[in-house]
């Protein structure tokens, strides 16, 4: 089994009302159109399980992995539950819907499935302007819903301009939504549920309008909105910068820098690795792995140590 050696996954290709084409351009993906709007880059969530591409478990699936291989997470055979994680990277050319995601209960109590939608962004790149919808300015459940009711939007939503290297951490409740021009790589609880607010009542190609969720929207909606804290920490080791974006209930999120080489130790049940920018050596009991940006693998249980060489940027994450 893959004891000392990485996981690497295939993305899957999501086309989107509000999708371009960067995940072609910038990554070098097969996109089906050019309105391809979500790579699932490291998923075992049935709405896109990614696959395997390497190693004894070649042409299976992230979940058959995780179902029938908890030992390469760190798991327990008999422990119940879903992979817990979710990575994707977005591209909106056009803004996404204003939208809001439920907690945990909420989702398993109303929804019948097993997680809430907690997530955050590292900007990977934004058009000179571009901007988010982070939060609402209501007071109170009362001036939320009467604001949504009568189409106050301009009233009701707060706007944050973004810029490339940016991180935003999204707890389940907040009213967000993604803006056009910018490219994002998500971090999230795997779960696809999606409540919509608002969607500039634009219509797709058959001219129809998408499904508004107002009720549950207001359901799950913190009212008032308050920025998340989190406390970020940096550290140097060799010629890696590790910068820690975010460590919370569901994940804990790193950017790294490297510039050189630098000696890694794993101190995760396992990691999730995606290379942003650059090329690199992956080195690991004698074997050498090449990786390039829009590369995604998982370092499972048997890893202890490992060698990076070379200059790349890459977003990490474990639970």
């Amino acid at each position: 089994m893959y004891n000392n050696e990485p996981i690497f996954l295939q993305p899957v290709l999501q086309e989107r009302i509000w999708g371009g084409q960067k995940l072609s351009t910038e990554f070098h993906y097969e996109i089906p159109s050019d309105k391809t709007g979500e790579a699932w880059v490291i998923s075992a969530h049935p709405h896109g399980p990614s696959m395997i591409t390497n190693g004894p478990l070649a042409g299976k699936t992230l979940a058959d992995a995780w179902n029938e291989h908890k030992e390469l997470f760190n798991k327990k055979a008999d422990e119940q539950g879903e992979y817990p994680l979710l990575v994707k990277i977005l591209d909106a050319a056009d803004d996404l819907s204003v939208q809001v995601h439920p907690n945990d209960q909420f989702a398993r109590e109303v929804e019948g499935v097993p997680y809430g939608k907690t997530e955050c962004w590292y900007v990977l790149s934004a058009e000179e302007g571009a901007e988010l919808v982070l939060g609402h300015y209501a007071q109170t459940e009362e001036d939320l819903a009467e604001m949504i009711d009568q189409g106050q939007w301009d009233k009701l939503l707060r706007r944050v301009k973004v810029k490339a290297g940016d991180f935003v951490y999204v707890p389940s409740g907040t009213i967000h939504a993604i803006g056009k021009g910018i490219v994002i790589l998500e971090t999230q609880q795997s779960s696809d549920i999606t409540y919509r607010v608002y969607d500039y009542d634009r219509k797709d190609a058959a001219g129809n309008t998408r499904e508004l969720h107002l009720e549950r929207s207001k359901q799950v909606t913190t009212v008032p909105h308050q920025d998340a804290a989190v406390e970020q920490t940096e550290k140097v080791t060799g010629g890696l910068a590790e910068k820690k974006l975010v460590e919370e209930q569901y994940f804990t999120v790193y950017h790294w820098q490297l510039n050189g080489q630098a000696d890694c130790e794993m101190n995760a049940d396992y990691l999730q690795v995606s290379v942003i920018e650059g090329q690199t050596v992956l080195i690991m009991d004698g074997q050498s792995f090449e990786l390039k940006k829009g590369t995604h693998f998982i370092l499972p249980q048997g890893v202890r140590e490992f060698k990076l060489e070379g200059n790349a940027e890459f977003i990490v994450s474990h639970e």
